[in-house]
C-alpha cells in the first residue's frame, strides 16, 4: 500500500514538472528574443554611431583604432608599449583616427603627451584623440578585498561599456589586459579587436599554487591550511580560467609580450593561429650609450635593483639573501657592499611596502648598508646603474622583465630568478656565451652574489659584454617590426 501511494506521489510530481515545461520553455525562449532584439537594436545603433566617427569633415572614410588603457599616464612599462605601439601606427598609417580610452581624468590629453616624452622620450607625429573615463574605479583591486579577479573583471565590462558609448572605433586594442571587453566590442561593437598580454588575469601556475596549497601574495596562509577553503578557490580559479579562456578568444590578433605569457596564453585562450610574441620595447640604446668599463668611481661594489615596490616583485628576498652575504663576506674577504633597492611607489599601499622593508633591513642588523631610491628621475637611475657591478631581480615567474634588459644593457651582472621571462627569453646565452646569473631561494642568491664579486675584472667585463649583445632584439625598432606585422590584418 505504501510503495504504491510512493508511486503515485511520483507520478503526480513529475505530471506536475512536465506541466511547468512547455510554458518554461515558451518564457525561456521569448526572453531570448528579446534579448537577441535588444542586443541587435544596441548593435544598430552602435553602427550609426561609428558610422558619424569615422567620417571626417570633408566626407571621407577614416579608419578609427581605439587602444583601451585606463592607466595610460602610469609611466611603467605597460605605458611604453602603448606609446611605442601608437607611434609606430601614425608611421605607417598617418591618415587613421587615434583614440585611447584613459581613467586619468585628472590631467589633460596635452599632460598626458608631454608626461610620455618626459619619461619614454618618445614624442607621437599625429594628434592623439583622449576619451576620459569616469569610472575607473571599478577596475580598482582594492574595491574588491575578495574574488577580486572576478570583481575587477566584471568592472572592466561596464567601464568598457563606458568607453564604447562615447566613441565606436574600427579597431579596438586591448592594451592592458582587459579581456572581458573583447566580446563587448567585437559583438557590440562591431569592431576589429586585438590584444597585446602583459600578463595573464589568471594563470596555470596560480592554479597550482592553489591546487598545492602554497601560501602566496594571491593566496592566504588561512586559505592553504583550510582543505575546504583551498578545494572552494580551486573550483572559482578553474571557473574563471574557463570564462577567461572564452573572452580572450574573441581575439582577432593577440600579442604577448614572452615566451612564459605564450604558454600561458595558449593554453587558455587556445587561439594559437593568430598569438605571437612581440616583445616589448626597452630603451636600450640609452644604456647602451654609458661606457663598458669595471666600475672604479666608488669603493667596493654597487648591487641595485630596479622594480615597482609591488609584493609579487619580492624585495624580501634580496634584503634577506643580501644579509647572507654580508654574513659569508666577514668569513672571507670581500670588498664593501652596499645594496639599492630602486622603485616606485604607486600608492599608500607600496609605501608602507617600503617601510617595511625598512624593518626587515633594521631586524637583519643591515640597514646601513641598504638604501632605498623612490621615484627618482630617469638620469639618477641610469647613475646607479653605471656604477653598479650587479642588478637584482627576485620575482617568481616575471611575465618579461624591463629591468632585466635594462641592468643588461648598462652593464650590471644581471642575477634573476630562474623562471618566467627572465630564463626563457631574456638571461639566455648569447653564440652560446654566458650573459647572466639565475637563482631561486636565499642561499642560491647570496652564493651567486659571491661567485660573481670573486670574479676577476676580464671575466665580469666579458659577461657584460655578452649580455650587451644580447639585447638588441628588445630595441623600439624591433618592437615596431614584429607589432606592426601581427596587427596589419586588423587594418586591412
Amino acid at each position: 500500500m505504501a510503495a504504491a501511494k510512493g508511486g503515485w506521489c511520483l507520478c503526480e510530481l513529475l505530471r506536475f514538472f512536465y506541466s511547468l515545461f512547455l510554458p518554461g520553455l515558451t518564457v525561456c525562449g521569448t526572453l531570448c528574443v528579446c534579448l537577441f532584439v535588444i542586443l541587435w537594436g544596441i548593435r544598430l545603433l552602435l553602427q550609426k554611431k561609428k558610422e558619424s566617427v569615422s567620417t571626417s569633415k570633408n566626407g571621407k572614410k577614416q579608419t578609427v583604432v581605439a587602444f583601451f588603457h585606463p592607466y595610460c599616464n602610469a609611466g611603467g612599462g605597460g605605458e611604453r608599449v602603448l606609446w611605442c605601439a601608437l607611434r609606430a601606427l601614425q608611421k605607417k598609417y598617418p591618415e587613421a583616427v587615434y583614440v585611447v580610452y584613459t581613467g586619468d581624468v585628472d590631467v589633460s590629453g596635452q599632460q598626458i603627451l608631454e608626461g610620455a616624452f618626459q619619461r619614454f622620450n618618445i614624442k607621437l607625429t599625429h594628434p592623439v584623440k583622449f576619451v576620459f573615463l569616469r569610472k575607473r574605479y571599478l577596475v580598482e583591486d582594492s574595491l574588491y578585498p575578495h574574488f577580486t579577479l572576478l570583481g575587477q573583471s566584471l568592472g572592466s565590462i561596464f567601464l568598457g561599456w563606458e568607453a564604447l558609448m562615447q566613441c565606436v572605433p574600427d579597431v579596438y586594442i586591448d592594451s592592458m589586459g582587459y579581456a572581458f571587453t573583447l566580446p563587448l566590442f567585437k559583438y557590440l561593437g562591431g569592431c576589429h579587436v586585438g590584444s597585446y598580454v602583459h600578463y595573464p588575469t589568471i594563470s596555470t601556475d596560480m592554479l597550482s599554487v592553489v591546487k598545492n596549497q602554497n601560501v602566496g601574495f594571491n593566496n592566504a596562509a588561512f586559505i592553504t591550511r583550510n582543505p575546504f577553503l583551498s578545494k572552494l578557490k580551486l573550483i572559482y580559479y578553474y571557473l574563471f580560467a574557463f570564462i577567461y579562456g572564452l573572452v580572450g578568444s574573441c581575439s582577432d590578433v593577440v600579442m604577448v609580450n614572452s615566451s612564459w605569457t605564450l604558454n600561458h596564453i595558449l593554453s587558455l585562450w587556445k587561439v594559437g593561429n593568430c598569438t605571437n610574441i612581440v616583445y616589448p620595447p626597452c630603451d636600450v640604446q640609452t644604456f647602451l650609450d654609458i661606457p663598458l668599463r669595471e666600475k672604479k668611481t666608488t669603493p667596493g661594489h654597487l648591487l641595485v635593483s630596479v622594480g615597482q615596490f609591488r609584493p609579487e616583485k619580492n624585495h624580501p628576498l634580496q634584503i634577506k639573501a643580501f644579509a647572507k652575504l654580508l654574513n659569508k663576506k666577514v668569513a672571507e674577504p670581500l670588498p664593501s657592499l652596499k645594496l639599492v633597492l630602486i622603485g616606485g611607489c604607486r600608492n599608500q599601499d607600496d609605501e608602507l611596502r617600503v617601510n617595511q622593508l625598512r624593518r626587515l633591513s633594521e631586524d637583519l642588523g643591515i640597514q646601513e648598508d641598504v638604501e632605498f631610491k623612490i621615484n627618482i628621475p630617469f638620469d639618477e637611475l641610469k647613475h646607479y646603474l653605471s656604477e653598479a657591478t650587479i642588478g637584482l631581480h627576485t620575482m617568481w615567474n616575471e611575465h618579461f622583465g624591463i629591468g632585466v634588459v635594462e641592468c643588461m644593457a648598462a652593464g650590471t651582472i644581471i642575477l634573476a630568478h630562474n623562471s618566467g621571462g627572465p630564463k626563457l627569453d631574456i638571461v639566455i646565452p648569447h653564440q652560446r656565451e654566458i650573459t647572466g646569473f639565475l637563482a631561486e631561494s636565499e642561499e642560491d642568491y647570496a652564493e651567486t652574489m659571491v661567485h660573481i664579486l670573486s670574479m676577476s675584472e676580464e671575466k665580469r667585463l666579458q659577461i657584460r659584454s655578452n649580455a650587451r649583445a644580447s639585447v638588441s632584439r628588445f630595441s623600439d625598432q624591433e618592437f615596431e617590426l614584429a607589432f606592426l606585422s601581427s596587427v596589419e590584418n586588423l587594418l586591412k
